[in-house]
C-alpha cells in the first residue's frame, strides 16, 4: 500500500542559500542536515522537501524535460493575495500571474531563486 509523498526532492546549486530561502520565505523548519549540503525541511503542514547538490556535469532539469513540473503551495484564500505579493516584492520570475477559474480555484506560478518551478494554490473544495 502507498501512502503519499514521503518527501519531494529538489536539486540546487547552492543548497544553504536555497534551504534558508524556503525557512525565511514560507517559515518552513530545518529538520535535518547532513553537514554537507542535503538539507530536509518541513512545511507546516507536514509536507517535507529535500534539497540536495545538483551533481557536477548535470544539467539543471528543464521545464519540457521529463521529471519534476512544479511544486504547489496550498494558501489560504486570506492568504493568497498577500503571500503573491510578498513573492512579487522580491524580484523572483514569475511565470504565470494570478489566474482564477469559474470554480474559485485561484492560482500563480513563479521560480524560487534556483529556478525552480513553484505554484501558489488555493482551492475553495479540497480534492
Amino acid at each position: 500500500m502507498i501512502n503519499g509523498i514521503e518527501h519531494i526532492a529538489i536539486c540546487a546549486k547552492d543548497t544553504s542559500a536555497l534551504c534558508k530561502w524556503y525557512v525565511e520565505t514560507f517559515n518552513f523548519s530545518v529538520v535535518f542536515d547532513n553537514g554537507e549540503g542535503v538539507y530536509f525541511i518541513r512545511a507546516n503542514d507536514g509536507t517535507v522537501f529535500e534539497i540536495m547538490k545538483f551533481k557536477s556535469g548535470v544539467q539543471p532539469w528543464d521545464t519540457s524535460a521529463i521529471g519534476l513540473r512544479h511544486i504547489a503551495l496550498s494558501v489560504s484564500k486570506d492568504d493568497f493575495d498577500y503571500e503573491v505579493n510578498r513573492i512579487k516584492s522580491m524580484g523572483l520570475k514569475i511565470e504565470a500571474d494570478v489566474s482564477e477559474a469559474p470554480n474559485g480555484v485561484k492560482t500563480f506560478f513563479f521560480r524560487d531563486p534556483e529556478g525552480n518551478l513553484l505554484h501558489f494554490i488555493y482551492r475553495p473544495v479540497s480534492l
